[in-house]
């Protein structure tokens, strides 16, 4: 893998969730297989050492006070931060653990925004945890938005593994409201993001996307609903009209055989379980959560904190792997397009 000029910034996650497992998991993954590319975790140097000891993971910490000292110290093992740590409770939620998920996550984006990092890896959090002590947001993602002086809606979620990708146009929300969130305007504004995103980011000059219909059967010429000719149609031409190769809407029963997989480099589909479904179904260890439409570059592991199996070594550390290769990919194509 190209060696970058600055390192790759993770997240720690909730540290009673299964987030230090997997960083230390994925790093001597990658090490051993001369994958790893030069980064740094952003805390918790202490509680990574006593993680890796408990679980008996052969991945040396090396604690560093800036992140420039990253590129060097990934020689010996993986680089930490020092100065933000806690104390390992794996299982456990806390007041104290959400605080230093978010003291890491605020760094992380501190050190991408400024550069000092070329992209950001974030583990999972407990929402429910961070809440509690005042967050305010539906996700990172939300987070990251507003950290880049972007709105929400140009933050565009993609779920990425070997073989598909897949957005959400609409997220954690009731099936029962999708049919009143779907909008022409919305499909549009996503795709134009998603289009940007794999040309920037993925260096897929001409991106083909695929629309999924809402409806079965894409409605049925009507039978089963009109938003097929009533919204999304007239969303797919305005994009083919801007020369984005869109087309659809694709039945989502139809949409996901290794045939079609093979005619579109992202499927844009209505709700949330149209999307991740398939993409889980297909790439659970390996599935990656990316955010498109940021100044910086963000990823992470498609999976929760799964507080069930935290500090067991139970937890497969692909997702997270996948990732932290991911990211470097991607700043590896925009250095290429700078």
């Amino acid at each position: 893998m190209t060696r970058s000029a600055a390192p790759l910034a993770i997240t720690l996650g909730d540290p009673a969730g299964i987030g230090p497992e997997v960083i230390l998991g994925a790093w001597a993954r990658l090490r051993a297989g001369g994958r790893a590319p030069p980064a740094f975790v952003v805390g918790g140097p202490e509680l990574l050492r006593r993680t890796a000891e408990a679980l008996a993971i052969d991945c040396p910490i090396v604690p560093i006070a800036d992140p420039a000292e990253a590129i060097f110290a990934c020689a010996v093992g993986l680089p930490v931060m020092a100065g933000l740590d806690g104390p390992l409770t794996p299982g456990r939620p806390s007041p104290d653990g959400a605080r230093l998920a978010l003291a890491s996550l605020q760094w992380g984006v501190k050190f991408a925004l400024s550069g000092v990092a070329v992209g950001l890896v974030t583990a999972p959090v407990a929402k429910g945890a961070l809440a509690a002590i005042g967050w305010d947001y539906p996700g990172q993602t939300e987070f990251l938005a507003e950290a880049c002086g972007h709105p929400y809606r140009d933050a565009v979620m993609m779920l990425a593994g070997p073989s598909l990708r897949t957005v959400p146009l609409t997220v954690h929300v009731a099936l029962a409201e999708v049919p009143e969130l779907i909008s022409a305007e919305l499909i549009i504004h996503k795709a134009r993001v998603v289009a940007a995103g794999l040309r920037r980011d993925f260096g897929i000059l001409e991106p083909r996307l695929a629309i999924a219909s809402l409806n079965p059967h894409a409605g049925e010429g009507g039978k089963f609903g009109d938003e097929e000719t009533r919204i999304i149609a007239p969303a797919i031409a305005a994009l083919q009209a801007e020369g984005i190769a869109a087309f659809g809407p694709v039945p989502g029963d139809a949409l996901f055989t290794p045939r079609a997989r093979a005619t579109y480099d992202a499927a844009l589909c209505m709700y949330h379980d149209q999307a991740l479904i398939p993409l889980k179904a297909l790439e659970f260890d390996e599935g990656v959560n990316v955010t498109l439409g940021l100044a910086i570059i963000r990823t992470s592991p498609d999976h929760g904190t799964a507080f069930d199996i935290a500090g067991q070594g139970k937890a497969d550390p692909g997702a997270m792997a996948a990732a932290i290769v991911m990211a470097a990919q991607m700043a590896e194509a925009r250095a290429r397009d700078a």
